[in-house]
């Protein structure tokens, strides 16, 4: 005769802690063996697979002894490859890392490493390759579609228009 049939209540016994940890311990290790992540996103990672909220920390605070975890190191290479591969302006790379969990301090000085010479820098170098692209369209046209690529990169206005003159009307 099964619990339901008698009416009583069927309680489900508690995970063992030490599997528990064990299953934590795979889950971060498979995680990290893709590629590098926050605390922040591994920790939501364990909790949507019901990790009990103590076992996670202790198992996040063990992996980050061992150097697994490293959220400092992991925003600057962010912040360096996102600029140099993708050309992501602060702006983009700073709503990123937020994104990913990193903590503000930390944020601020990954993003220290990208200057206001570098940001305009690398604005003038994507606007460019991009224009070569369009040098059929009216010069409107380009200025338009340069804007609205700069913006989706997270440049500002005043840095896209300085770039956008520089690079259309430099052209014409």
């Amino acid at each position: 005769m099964s619990i339901s049939e008698e009416g009583g209540d069927a309680t489900v016994p508690a995970p063992d802690p030490e599997e528990e940890r064990e299953r934590a311990r795979e889950y971060l290790l498979r995680a990290l063996t893709a590629s590098a992540k926050s605390r922040s996103r591994l920790a939501r990672g364990l909790a949507d697979r019901d990790v009990d909220p103590d076992i996670a920390a202790e198992v996040l605070d063990r992996f980050e002894e061992v150097g697994l975890i490293d959220d400092v190191q992991y925003a600057h290479t962010l912040v360096r490859t996102r600029f140099t591969e993708r050309g992501l302006s602060r702006r983009a790379l700073a709503a990123e890392l937020r994104n990913k969990g990193i903590a503000e301090a930390v944020a601020r000085d990954a993003l220290d490493q990208v200057g206001d010479d570098d940001e305009l820098m690398a604005a003038r170098r994507l606007a460019a390759s991009r224009a070569a692209r369009m040098t059929s369209l009216p010069p409107d046209t380009r200025r338009r579609r340069l804007a609205g690529f700069l913006g989706r990169k997270g440049y500002s206005s005043s840095v896209s228009m300085q770039v956008i003159r520089e690079v259309v009307d430099g052209a014409d």
